[in-house]
């Protein structure tokens, strides 16, 4: 028994010592505040955010794609899919990634660096989009007979103001989706259970379901969270991981490895 919590506890312990996840939890952190902060400014964006959505509908309806209204009619009379789209929205997009982070960075810490890189890239991509492009989610358009089914689920009412660290434009795009993509990629290539595979291939597809039928996003900004996503990984494949090979490559080689820094 002894020997086995021994086994356990030395399983989960720091790879680079307190210093470098200390390093980490404040990197992720910064980023993801200073990626609130720049997503919550506004510059009277409201105008330009209700015609951009209407131009992602002509766009939608012009390639025979404009089914968002129907899958959300169909979620909210089945009942329970709405439901559980609502839940899923709301608590599985932070917990999913905070504690699939902290399991690579313990377990497969190999990998950890390539994927933090993949992730800074991804919010710098999408803050570009919501800056450059201010999109209105369907939502917010209830003229295309969308609800705001989340504000059901909780009982709280919704609202369009913006403030520093909310933006109800920022919809393009989807890093639900693209969150979801970027962990389906780490995990699949660091797994060699086929179980785990498909369950991995399976989440971003269900976030992708998830945001549509809540009326949280339209299916063009689940595509371009994708594109992002993708862009962002072949970015950490093939710039960040020659920049600094022993540190951030996906594998790095043992001899160009310093294990005592922070990387």
């Amino acid at each position: 028994m002894n020997s086995l919590l021994r086994d356990v506890l030395s399983r989960v312990s720091l790879p680079r010592g307190l210093r470098d996840l200390g390093w980490q939890i404040l990197l992720f952190c910064g980023a993801y505040w200073v990626y609130r902060l720049v997503r919550g400014q506004v510059y009277d964006q409201s105008a330009a955010a209700f015609a951009h959505a209407r131009d992602i509908v002509d766009l939608q309806q012009a390639l025979h794609v404009f089914v968002e209204p129907d899958i959300q009619q169909w979620a909210m009379r089945a009942g329970w899919v709405e439901d559980i789209g609502s839940w899923m929205y709301l608590n599985t997009h932070f917990v999913v990634t905070t504690f699939t982070l902290a399991f690579i960075y313990l377990f497969r810490h190999e990998h950890y660096y390539w994927v933090r890189n993949m992730f800074m890239v991804a919010m710098g991509l999408a803050l570009l989009g919501y800056v450059v492009f201010p999109t209105a989610p369907p939502r917010l358009m209830p003229e295309f007979g969308f609800t705001d089914s989340v504000m059901d689920f909780t009982g709280v009412s919704s609202t369009s103001d913006v403030n520093a660290l909310y933006n109800p434009y920022a919809a393009v795009p989807s890093m639900h989706v693209g969150f979801a993509l970027m962990l389906a990629i780490s995990v699949i290539r660091m797994t060699r259970h086929r179980w785990v595979k498909v369950v991995w291939a399976i989440y971003p597809l269900v976030v992708s379901a998830v945001v549509v039928v809540t009326a949280n996003h339209w299916i063009f900004d689940a595509v371009t969270g994708a594109v992002v996503a993708v862009v962002a990984a072949v970015a950490a494949q093939t710039v960040f991981a020659r920049v600094r090979p022993g540190q951030w490559a996906w594998a790095p080689e043992p001899t160009l490895a310093a294990p005592a820094r922070a990387g």
